[in-house]
């Protein structure tokens, strides 16, 4: 596909081409730390697994449950603000969102027990549910299609750093100070980011499904939602990054147990290593945005650009991750984890950019925010499985759930090849 013209902007204020360039890139980063303090948020009680579960007397079933509940009302929260994002500004959702998961946290930060937990966490996951849709929405609105791989992937990228950045303080904070001092860190993060936002936040002026010159998108008729939800390229999408988000629910919730109980590290150490399948996603994500830029500057068409290089990063991590039972010793082993999660996990921005350019503008929340539903769900059964898989093998369950993820993945690759490809459904939407 060639590279888009940038549609007719919207209105607001015209600051010349250097200060919208500067005022969106500052959003982007914003967005970037919106998106590290949203993961912090859910990497927390996987940090602290052993000890909520010693503090609380909680099985490794009764646990995944526990985390499971956060995803209860994420994936409806996601469709209905997705909704309402086509017709709000999302300055004012995403601001609304970080100051609800601040209040979220302070439940159980104060005490109470596995009701309590569950109940804020309940809360916190419905306040949580639209972020990404919402920070991918608006960080894109401020870029034309050709140049939204890099802030898309950034955005994307604020996923792997929270974890990154948040790990070993949150571990720290857990060990000395307890779990309970890390959900009050984590609500003022979010207090903090809320400030910054009401500051300098704003909404952009790209249509942010715009395409190729050949569609005046803001001319069309609307799209009836049926038909973007029955297009090969949005099951493919939707499919595909199903498995990958399968993936990363068990780095964030089962993934520090792990280290700790079936491969024998210290807290100190998993609360190191933990962060070692996010920086690797780090790195693939930065490499798949400058990979799919650079094929779409010359020329390729999204299938190739997207779906293809979104389907062979899935199929790379699924060849990791069946081939654990392959080797030998924890170092091996967790090097193949590493990689088999940090490639697997990285297909969110294959999957809203795609959207993004599939969906006309009227219908843009509303399609990544259902597709977030969707995928999200995988967060409501991946830690559930898991925990009942440890309860019933032990260290073996562990590992079992490794190979189930690997199988998933493979899935997701064969839909990204075979589905993906919005130069071939975008015109059928209006037939």
């Amino acid at each position: 596909m060639t590279a888009a013209p940038t549609v007719p902007q919207h209105s607001t204020r015209t600051t010349g081409a250097t200060g919208s360039s500067r005022r969106a890139w500052t959003v982007t980063v914003l967005l970037v730390a919106f998106m590290m303090v949203n993961f912090a948020d859910k990497s927390v009680l996987g940090l602290a697994a052993d000890e909520i579960r010693a503090d609380l007397h909680l099985s490794a079933t009764q646990f995944g449950l526990a985390n499971s509940a956060f995803f209860l009302l994420f994936s409806v929260a996601a469709v209905v603000v997705g909704l309402a994002a086509d017709r709000m500004s999302p300055k004012l959702l995403l601001l609304l969102m970080a100051v609800l998961w601040s209040v979220a946290q302070v439940p159980a930060a104060i005490g109470g027990g596995l009701a309590v937990l569950v109940a804020s966490r309940v809360f916190l996951g419905a306040a949580e549910g639209p972020a990404f849709p919402v920070a991918q929405q608006a960080t894109l609105a401020w870029f034309p299609d050709h140049r939204r791989n890099l802030p898309g992937a950034l955005i994307t990228l604020g996923v792997t750093l929270g974890v990154i950045v948040s790990a070993p303080g949150l571990s720290w904070v857990i060990q000395h100070h307890g779990w309970r001092s890390a959900l009050w860190v984590l609500a003022g993060a979010g207090l903090v980011w809320a400030v910054a936002w009401a500051v300098l936040g704003a909404d952009g002026r790209h249509d942010v499904a715009a395409a190729a010159g050949a569609r005046p998108q803001e001319t069309r008729a609307p799209v009836p939602y049926r038909r973007i939800f029955a297009s090969r390229t949005w099951i493919g999408a939707t499919l595909a990054y199903f498995t990958s988000y399968w993936t990363v629910a068990l780095m964030l919730v089962w993934l520090p147990s792990y280290l700790r109980n079936a491969l024998g590290y210290s807290a100190h150490a998993a609360g190191t290593l933990v962060v070692a399948p996010w920086t690797i996603g780090a790195v693939v994500l930065l490499a798949q945005a400058g990979i799919t830029g650079r094929l779409m500057r010359r020329g390729a068409g999204s299938r190739r650009a997207r779906g293809w290089v979104g389907g062979w990063l899935l199929a790379l991590g699924a060849a990791c991750c069946l081939a654990l039972p392959l080797v030998d010793g924890s170092g091996a082993k967790t090097v193949l984890i590493a990689l088999g999660f940090g490639l697997g996990g990285s297909y969110a921005t294959i999957a809203a950019t795609t959207v993004a350019e599939l969906a006309p503008p009227s219908r843009n929340g509303g399609a990544l925010g259902t597709m977030n539903a969707v995928v999200t769900a995988a967060g409501l059964g991946a830690p559930a499985v898991v925990g009942a898989l440890v309860d019933a093998q032990g260290a073996g369950g562990y590992q079992n759930s490794v190979l189930l993820s690997g199988l998933l993945l493979a899935v997701g690759a064969a839909a990204s090849f075979l589905l993906v490809d919005p130069a071939r459904d975008t015109p059928r939407l209006t037939v």
